[in-house]
């Protein structure tokens, strides 16, 4: 028995907070790597900001040639309900976009009080949350794997 293709995933990272979305995105790649999915530059794409994640990652997912989305970001309390909204509708619109096209897409945006919050959850250990993020994405491409492979049954 040959072992499975390891999956396509496309990563989508928000340009906004780069000095915290960088070191997620670091996070995920190299998850990403040591599992046997490694990424390729051109499945890394941009993001303006947090709230555009949904529509680009259901975008990628719509195409058919990705496994998984992975979705990183940074919204930071600051003065006024921009970070609610921000937080909500990229949450929300990324739960709906991963059930619309029943392709996982994980939720890797931090959403801190701080700006101490945010570095700590980027940093270059095994708590960071983009290394989390990508996991997630691996493990759910791998339970649906099974569960349509069943179906065939």
């Amino acid at each position: 028995m040959t072992d499975p293709v390891p999956p396509r995933i496309a990563i989508v990272v928000s340009q906004f907070n780069p000095e915290v979305t960088d070191g997620l995105l670091k996070g995920a790649l190299d998850h990403l790597a040591a599992q046997g999915a490694p990424v390729a530059a051109p499945d890394i794409i941009a993001a303006p900001g947090a709230y555009e994640l949904p529509l680009i990652a259901q975008t990628l997912a719509r195409t058919g040639r990705y496994a998984g989305v992975v979705c990183l970001g940074c919204v930071i309390k600051g003065e006024t309900a921009h970070f609610e909204f921000i937080s909500l509708g990229a949450s929300l619109g990324l739960m709906a976009a991963g059930l619309q096209t029943e392709t996982p897409v994980s939720f890797g945006v931090l959403t801190t009080y701080t700006d101490e919050q945010a570095v700590a959850r980027s940093r270059d250990d095994a708590e960071n949350k983009g290394r989390e993020a990508a996991n997630a994405c691996l493990s759910t491409v791998e339970t649906l794997r099974r569960i349509r492979a069943d179906a065939l049954v």
